[in-house]
């Protein structure tokens, strides 16, 4: 394949998972890694794409719940450590980076 082509979605990671350095207690459930789904433009609704991008909190706060496993509730999304969110935001936005600015940024393609 040629540098110049466009991945084939079917190529690009559509999972990431991030373990928490904080993990989450929900009663006798303790959470301690989340997988990240690469969202689905309908996941994006009511979020301006750019927020996502610059990882801003109130847009986490959308999209988190729709793209997570285990799922997390907008009450753990809100209690969260700015460590953990960060990391989760990180990926967030990793996702809508282009194939170039992944290989500039040293990341896998």
């Amino acid at each position: 394949m040629s540098n110049d082509q466009p991945i084939p979605a079917e190529d690009k990671p559509t999972t990431v998972t991030v373990t928490l350095d904080y993990p989450i207690k929900r009663g006798e459930q303790t959470i301690t890694s989340i997988t990240l789904r690469r969202p689905r433009a309908g996941e994006l609704r009511g979020v301006k794409l750019m927020d996502l991008v610059q990882m801003d909190t109130s847009a986490l706060h959308v999209v988190l719940p729709r793209i997570t496993n285990p799922m997390l509730t907008t009450h753990d999304v809100a209690a969260l450590e700015p460590a953990d969110i960060m990391q989760l935001g990180a990926e967030v936005s990793g996702f809508f980076m282009s194939k170039a600015a992944a290989e500039t940024a040293g990341l896998p393609v």
